[in-house]
């Protein structure tokens, strides 16, 4: 069985590459904390986002919901990062608008399941 990776899961992966440089130019009082934990929600997701195609059903529903709220956790630590000036505003919007898009993903990903 061929299973073709879902848009989320690219734009995921993407993210995470984009990320990973600007991660590493954290002040280093908050590389080892908030970076790490920031790249470590971002490797969940997208773990979430794998297993859930490779999955289907109630299964499926549920990997995309853990995705979905390790995203918004995301999104908040992400705006920690802006506060506390370890990420500038450009960096800052740029990486914010791509985890709209994983949202908005997941978000049709989940009712296109609910509806088969």
């Amino acid at each position: 069985m061929s299973v073709q990776t879902p848009q989320a899961v690219d734009a995921c992966h993407e993210l995470i590459v984009w990320m990973v440089g600007k991660l590493d130019q954290f002040p280093r009082a908050r590389r080892y904390t908030l970076g790490a934990r920031i790249e470590s929600l971002l490797l969940e997701v997208l773990e979430c986002l794998l297993m859930a195609t490779y999955s289907s059903g109630a299964e499926r529903s549920r990997h995309l919901a853990t995705a979905n709220t390790k995203l918004d956790l995301l999104r908040h630590l992400w705006r920690v990062a802006l506060e506390v000036h370890a990420v500038q505003s450009k960096a800052h919007r740029h990486a914010a608008d791509r985890m709209f898009d994983i949202g908005a993903q997941i978000g049709g990903w989940r009712k296109a399941s609910a509806s088969r």
